[in-house]
C-alpha cells in the first residue's frame, strides 16, 4: 500500500506493507465553491455582523488590508481584486488603499515571493503593497495595555487606517486554536514587545494554549482583547479543502465572521479517532508551511493525542530555507544544551520570551510523549544536529522498524498515517 505525503510542492511516498493495519486520517469530503470570485462577491455581500463591503466602505477616505505572509496557502489571488474592485465601486480613491502584509516576526516577502503571495498582477500593478515589520519601533502606536498586562503596539498604517480588513485562511492553530481572523492582527502586525509576551512560557504553557480550542484559550483572549482597541475590524475569511481549493468565504465584523467560519470548518478538521498507535506518521503540510524546521514543529504537536506514550512520531519536511531564523537556532542549541526540563525552567520566568524560543517550547510536548524522527531533504548536517530529534535517511526505513518494533512488543501491526500534517486534527475519542 502507498500513501503520499504531502512534502514541499509535490509528494513524498510512503510504502505500507499490505498486512498491516493502516488507518489513513484525512478530512470529510468538504463541498466546494464552483465559482470561487462568485462566492467571494456573494459573501461581500451578505455579511456576517456588519454591512456590506460597499457599504461599510462610503464615505471612507483610506484602507488598509492585511494578508498573511508566505507561510499560509491564503488564496489571495481569489480575495482581493474582488475586494479591491468593490472598494474602487465605492468611491475610494486607489492611492489611498494599502495592502499590508501581517509577517508577525517572520521575514519581508518581496520580489516573485510577494507576486506569488498576492496571486494576481493587477492588484501588484496598481496598488501599494508593503510588508509589516514588527522591530521598527517607530512604525507602530501604543494602544495602552490589556487586562492581563500584555503592551499593545499595533501597525500604525493599520492603526490609523479608515477602513480596517483582514483576510486570512482558518484553519486548525496549535497554539491559538485557529488562525485567520484576529490572528493576522496579533501577531501578525503587532510589535515584537507585544508578541513576545503573550507567546512567553506562561501563555505557551496553559492547557488551553492548543489546536482547536477557543474557549478558555488566553492566546485567542488576548488577541479578541486587543482587536477592541481598534474599533470596529472586518475580515474576510477562508476555508480549504485537502488539495487547497475554496470550500468556504465569509464576511463580516472579525471576531463573529471568524467564528462563524470556525463553526464551519471544525466540522471538517477534527477527525475523532478511537485508538493511540505507537507509529504515526504525518507531514509538515507541504509547501508552503514546511519551508522550515521552526515550521515544521507544528506536524509534531497536532497529532500527538493519538501517540502511545513511548511511541514513535515520524514526520516528513522538505525545509528548503533551513532551521528558520537565527533567534530560533539559538533556542534550539539552548534545548540540545539544557534538555527538555532544564530549557522549560529556563524560560518560565520570564516576561518577554526570546523570539522564536516559544516554537522550541511547543517541541517540548512531542518529546515529552515519544519519540520524534524527521525525514527532510532540505536541512545542513549543521541545522540536523540542533533539530533536538533523529533525523532519518529514509522514511520507509524508519516507519518498517517502528512497526517490527511494535510487533515484536506487543504483536500490533497498526499505523497511522496523516497525509495533510497539521492541517487535520486527530482527536483521541476512546470507543464507549
Amino acid at each position: 500500500m502507498r500513501v503520499d505525503l504531502n512534502y514541499g510542492r509535490g509528494h513524498l511516498p510512503v510504502d505500507l506493507d499490505a498486512n498491516w493495519n493502516v488507518s489513513v486520517i484525512r478530512k470529510p469530503t468538504m463541498p466546494l465553491e464552483a465559482n470561487p470570485l462568485d462566492a467571494v462577491e456573494a459573501a461581500l455581500g451578505n455579511p456576517v455582523g456588519s454591512g456590506a463591503l460597499i457599504d461599510e466602505a462610503k464615505g471612507k477616505t483610506s484602507t488598509c488590508i492585511l494578508v498573511c505572509d508566505i507561510t499560509r496557502p491564503v488564496p489571495n489571488g481569489q480575495l482581493l481584486p474582488v475586494i479591491l474592485r468593490q472598494l474602487l465601486e465605492a468611491g475610494m480613491r486607489r492611492e489611498s488603499i494599502r495592502i499590508l502584509v501581517a509577517t508577525g516576526l517572520h521575514r519581508p516577502n518581496e520580489g516573485e515571493e510577494l507576486a506569488e503571495l498576492i496571486g494576481d498582477q493587477w492588484v501588484l500593478d496598481n496598488f501599494r503593497v508593503e510588508n509589516h515589520f514588527a522591530r521598527n519601533d517607530a512604525d507602530h502606536v501604543d494602544l495602552g495595555a490589556t487586562s492581563k498586562g500584555t503592551r499593545v503596539k499595533l501597525d500604525r498604517r493599520f492603526v490609523e487606517a479608515d477602513l480596517k480588513i483582514v483576510t486570512g485562511l482558518v484553519e486548525p492553530h496549535f497554539m491559538a486554536g485557529y488562525s485567520g481572523g484576529r490572528k493576522v492582527i496579533a501577531p501578525g502586525i503587532a510589535h515584537k514587545d507585544t508578541i513576545t509576551t503573550f507567546h512567553n512560557a506562561r501563555f505557551m504553557s496553559h492547557a488551553k494554549a492548543d489546536s482547536c480550542i477557543l474557549e478558555g484559550n488566553p492566546l485567542h483572549q488576548e488577541q479578541l482583547e486587543i482587536v477592541k482597541m481598534l474599533g470596529r475590524v472586518l475580515a474576510v475569511n477562508t476555508v480549504l479543502d485537502e488539495h487547497r481549493r475554496m470550500s468556504f468565504v465569509n464576511f463580516g465584523e472579525v471576531a463573529k465572521s471568524h467564528l462563524d467560519a470556525v463553526r464551519f470548518t471544525e466540522d471538517y478538521t477534527v477527525v475523532p479517532i478511537s485508538r493511540k498507535f505507537r507509529t504515526v506518521v504525518t507531514s509538515a503540510a507541504g509547501y508552503p508551511l514546511d519551508q522550515t524546521y521552526y515550521q515544521t514543529v507544528k506536524g509534531m504537536v497536532v497529532p500527538i493525542d493519538i501517540l502511545e506514550p513511548g511511541g514513535n512520531l515520524i514526520i516528513a519536511s522538505e525545509c528548503t530555507e533551513g532551521i528558520g531564523s537565527s533567534e530560533y537556532a539559538d533556542a534550539q542549541r539552548r534545548l540540545i544544551e539544557k534538555g527538555v526540563d532544564g530549557f522549560f525552567d529556563d524560560i518560565s520566568a520570564k516576561d518577554y520570551a526570546d523570539i522564536d524560543e516559544w516554537q522550541t517550547q511547543m517541541q517540548l510536548k512531542p518529546m515529552r510523549t515519544g519519540s520524534i524522527h524527521l525525514y527532510t531533504t532540505g536541512l545542513s548536517d549543521e541545522d540536523k544536529h540542533i533539530t533536538g530529534v533523529n533525523v532519518v535517511d529514509s522514511i520507509n526505513d524508519a516507519v518498517r522498524k517502528s512497526v517490527e518494533e511494535s510487533i515484536a512488543g506487543n504483536g500490533d501491526a497498526s499505523v497511522a498515517v496523516i497525509p495533510e500534517g497539521p492541517y487535520v486534527v486527530p482527536a483521541y475519542r476512546p470507543a464507549a
